[in-house]
């Protein structure tokens, strides 16, 4: 029975095809205050400019392409039962190969009911516009979790997560709760390893396996060390 490895993975994943990490940016996001465009506050305020700035990131994301750091997690699996949590919100890790990513923060290809988050739609790159109806005839939005929002998926990640024999994380500053969390339902003696060009922001112990690399060249090289060993 194959090891289950779990990977933990956020906007640094992403990074090498293109796609903007709104905190390296002082929060601003290519242009746009992260306040106004991605909470539930901006959303009631003003749909017309939400809407706009997830209309171009859909775009942006659904014509990027994967890099080595997502082609090296699908790659996994040749050897382990592998989860992929990720708090991005493009389709990469689909993209790259991989069969089961559990998508905390939704997901930019897809739109929802204002009304009800369960009626979920496809989309595709096409953009959402005022007046674009949801079966139930409320107006469609992103199906993307907003800062003031609650995290759908969270207790199915954390049972996943539980189960690991293997854990990492790739990409993200674990600054953004809950999902940093997670890494709290690790179970003890499980090798647990971080790739992060930088010291992370939380305190980890020393069963902790530090990858001072970023994502598309350390994952590639923890890749092969997992699969030859």
């Amino acid at each position: 029975m194959s090891k289950q490895l779990v990977v933990l993975s956020g906007a640094g994943v992403s990074a090498d095809s293109g796609l903007a990490t709104f905190r390296d940016s002082g929060g601003l996001w290519e242009g746009y205050n992260i306040e106004e465009v991605a909470a539930i506050d901006g959303w009631l305020r003003d749909k017309e400019k939400v809407l706009d700035f997830y209309n171009k990131r859909r775009e942006q994301a659904g014509n990027a392409e994967p890099n080595a750091a997502h082609k090296s997690i699908a790659e996994l699996e040749k050897g382990f039962d592998v989860a992929v949590i990720t708090q991005n919100v493009d389709d990469l890790h689909e993209k790259a190969g991989s069969k089961n990513v559990i998508h905390l923060h939704g997901m930019l290809r897809q739109a929802r009911s204002d009304k009800n988050p369960d009626l979920v739609i496809d989309i595709g790159i096409k953009p959402i516009k005022i007046g674009d109806k949801a079966p139930d005839g409320s107006q469609l939005r992103p199906n993307v979790v907003w800062f003031g929002e609650p995290v759908p998926m969270i207790e199915k990640a954390a049972e996943i997560v539980n189960r690991a024999d293997l854990f990492i994380v790739v990409g993200t500053s674990l600054a953004v709760y809950p999902a940093a969390g997670l890494i709290n339902y690790v179970e003890s003696g499980v090798p647990k390893y971080i790739v992060d060009p930088s010291e992370p922001d939380l305190y980890l112990d020393d069963q902790w396996t530090h990858i001072q690399e970023n994502a598309a060249t350390g994952l590639p090289k923890l890749s092969k060390k997992l699969l030859t060993n």
